[in-house]
């Protein structure tokens, strides 16, 4: 299958839109129209442009009029993410480690660890198949060699399994918690605690489903994280962070939950009335400041105790030279 093709089971064409599919959104129709074909992928060929309704763009609430003609054109599944001070179809892997069954890769703030319905182009598991070649999918087809992943804008170490062996010794490390991860991060606020623990079960939002909240206990999924304090400024804190468990968000999450939201974070500021604003004279920080800085693990394959770390990249390192400036 070629870059440009919609693939997924979608074949450029011509539809009329039947009786029983009349009144209907246009994405559920064309899933109902469309057999084996995911929601999700019809409406990212809709938003890319390639659903044509009666000659003319459609929209993916558009409701459906009998008569009417679909027509589905190939499109390269190429959208990128906007935002971000890279990217995610800039720059190369920056490969820490690689060997016949793994490869860890220190990700740029900015690129995306896979695709989605709305990213397409440039993510580190796209990346990682160029580099590479074909890689094993454990997490879905269109994850190749995700056995983890980093939010967009965290920078820092990822492994990617180049194996099956791999991915499956890798898996069950992450689900054990047998994978030690470190993280480096910049907070609103000087920290009252030396180190802590922050022990709160989060869910998702209501209204947001790609939002996370603390949740009562009982509620949620249960998640563990330790901060130890590594500097503190007058409003600003700078902090090692190692996760027990790994929840969405968990550490932006906890942060923001006891008045340290990370510096740079648009979607975890924390509680109302939190100085949570930058100084004009602050270096720009054009994403959350949050670095994945280590990662220890045992080789799924030989067995052997893995180390890796990775330097703190140029925009945080501005960052912390200013406040200590």
């Amino acid at each position: 299958m070629g870059e440009n093709e919609p693939g997924n089971g979608i074949e450029p064409g011509t539809y009329a839109v039947p009786a029983e599919l009349v009144g209907l959104r246009l994405d559920r129709a064309l899933t109902r129209l469309l057999s084996g074909v995911s929601r999700a992928r019809i409406q990212e060929l809709i938003a890319d442009g390639g659903v044509l309704v009666e000659g003319r763009p459609g929209t993916k609430a558009q409701a459906l009029e009998e008569g009417w003609t679909l027509e589905l054109r190939e499109v390269p599944r190429s959208r990128l993410r906007p935002g971000g001070p890279e990217g995610p179809g800039e720059g190369e892997l920056v490969v820490v480690h690689e060997d016949e069954h793994l490869a860890v890769i220190d990700k740029p703030a900015g690129m995306v660890s896979h695709p989605s319905s709305v990213v397409r182009g440039g993510t580190l598991s796209e990346r990682a198949v160029e580099r590479w070649g074909p890689l094993p999918a454990p997490q879905g087809e269109d994850r190749p060699g995700i056995v983890h992943r980093l939010d967009a804008d965290t920078s820092g170490l990822i492994v990617v399994a180049r194996t099956e062996p791999a991915a499956a010794g890798l898996l069950a490390q992450f689900r054990e918690r047998r994978v030690k991860k470190e993280y480096l991060a910049l907070v609103f606020g000087s920290p009252r605690f030396d180190s802590d623990w922050i022990e709160a079960s989060l869910g998702r939002t209501q209204k947001r489903a790609d939002r996370m909240r603390v949740v009562p206990e009982g509620e949620g999924r249960v998640a563990r994280t330790f901060y130890e304090t590594l500097e503190r400024f007058e409003h600003f804190g700078y902090l090692l962070c190692r996760p027990e468990t790994g929840r969405t968000h968990q550490i932006r999450v906890h942060l923001a939950s006891i008045e340290h939201p990370l510096v740079g974070d648009r979607l975890y500021k924390g509680r109302r009335g939190l100085p949570n604003k930058l100084p004009r004279a602050a270096p720009p920080l054009k994403r959350h400041a949050l670095h994945a800085s280590g990662l220890s693990f045992e080789h799924p394959v030989t067995g052997l105790p893995l180390r890796f770390e990775a330097p703190l990249p140029a925009d945080m390192q501005a960052f912390l030279a200013w406040l200590r400036g």
